[in-house]
């Protein structure tokens, strides 16, 4: 998922120094909110895997 963020930060920063600003921008915009997903789903299985490491033992 983070591949993905880069891929879409890159093309967005691409497309904004070529001129196209709106497409440029909705690219960063994906970025960002992929980003943000994996930076979430990344803090859920810490907990989760926090959490089983106590209980099995």
């Amino acid at each position: 998922m983070l591949k993905a963020a880069l891929i879409f930060l890159v093309a967005g920063l691409v497309l904004g120094a070529l001129g196209f600003g709106g497409i440029g921008g909705a690219f960063v915009g994906i970025a960002k909110i992929l980003f943000f997903v994996a930076i979430a789903v990344f803090l859920i299985f810490l907990v989760l895997g926090l959490t089983a490491v106590k209980k099995v033992t």
